[in-house]
């Protein structure tokens, strides 16, 4: 079918030129399925999405063992991207894309380089997946580079000292001061405070499966923590079910992470501490570990680290300072 109102210009471009419309230039390749999409759509003003569409993909993907087989942390991180996509590229065919798409949208979210490097992990899951679906034959999206995060925006976690530790228990609020003895006592990464239940809590100990790495755990609980368990567990004035979860609002319905996260940041800045985040309450964690004279493994136990190196780190550091107060009282 011939197809009107259009116009190359001397360099090559092609637009659709019409009697009192704008020109509007087709950016798609003379040829190509994508040219005939982009020029129908402005002839008719109407949206055609293609058959092979990135929202289509990513609407097959879900349905699919890659997804369904993910941990709920990992699915709540694609979630993110899979939205960015959708919301930019969703009607685009899957087979338009280049490496360069790739990389030109890793670069225009640089200023947040932890999302900026999960969109082209994120395109080379899905790509795989078309390539099962036989909409592609290869990857484009595979070897794009990781952007590295600036060295002015890198920022370490500080374990909490002991005087932030103090003021914070003698001063944060009721649910706030649960949260920390939670994060402490469990060792466990913030994502997984807000799931606890009090299913998890036999008296003693608490059960879990940590988010990240669906490892099971049975993690004792400090004096200091069944304390706080027990009395939060009191002043319900019920026996909670145990599906109830532990941390919940004031209305009884649960905290998310994000909520949780903006309480706790809120409660440190009206205590001056807002330089120890809830990371750092972790590793406050296991300094305490590795002060109390645990070796690695032990520490390992308790936290779930799936490697020694953050252990190493901050236990070493542990070990250091007490190994330096010996040391001093021996000088002495």
């Amino acid at each position: 079918m011939v197809k009107r109102y259009l116009w190359k210009h001397p360099s090559g471009r092609i637009y659709f030129r019409k009697a009192g419309m704008k020109l509007i230039r087709i950016t798609a390749p003379e040829g190509t399925e994508a040219f005939d999409r982009q020029y129908w759509e402005i002839m008719t003003g109407r949206h055609f999405e293609a058959k092979t569409s990135w929202a289509a993909l990513m609407d097959d993907y879900r349905t699919s063992d890659r997804w369904t087989s993910l941990k709920p942390r990992t699915r709540a991180d694609y979630d993110k991207v899979m939205e960015y996509l959708r919301e930019r590229i969703g009607s685009r065919d899957v087979k338009a894309l280049t490496r360069a798409d790739v990389i030109a949208a890793q670069k225009a979210n640089a200023h947040r380089t932890r999302f900026a490097n999960y969109i082209p992990q994120m395109l080379v899951i899905l790509c795989e997946h078309a390539i099962d679906l036989g909409w592609i034959k290869h990857n484009p999206a595979k070897g794009v580079r990781a952007l590295k995060t600036p060295a002015e925006r890198r920022q370490e976690h500080l374990p909490w000292p002991d005087w932030a530790v103090e003021k914070f228990r003698a001063e944060a609020s009721e649910l706030c001061r649960l949260i920390f003895e939670i994060g402490v006592g469990t060792v466990q990464r913030p994502g997984d405070w807000v799931g606890f239940r009090w299913g998890d809590y036999d008296g003693d100990s608490l059960t879990m499966r940590q988010n990240k790495t669906g490892k099971p755990l049975v993690l004792p609980c400090t004096d200091r923590l069944k304390d706080t368990l027990d009395r939060t567990k009191a002043a319900l004035g019920v026996v909670p079910i145990a599906a109830r979860p532990i941390l919940i609002k004031r209305d009884g319905n649960p905290i998310s992470y994000r909520y949780m996260a903006d309480l706790m940041l809120k409660e440190r800045k009206r205590l001056g501490l807002e330089a120890y985040d809830l990371h750092a309450i972790r590793y406050r964690g296991v300094k305490e570990l590795a002060w109390a004279g645990c070796n690695d493994d032990q520490i390992a136990a308790y936290s779930g680290h799936a490697t020694k190196e953050m252990i190493e780190k901050y236990a070493g550091e542990a070990r250091q300072e007490m190994q330096a107060r010996q040391a001093r009282e021996k000088r002495q």
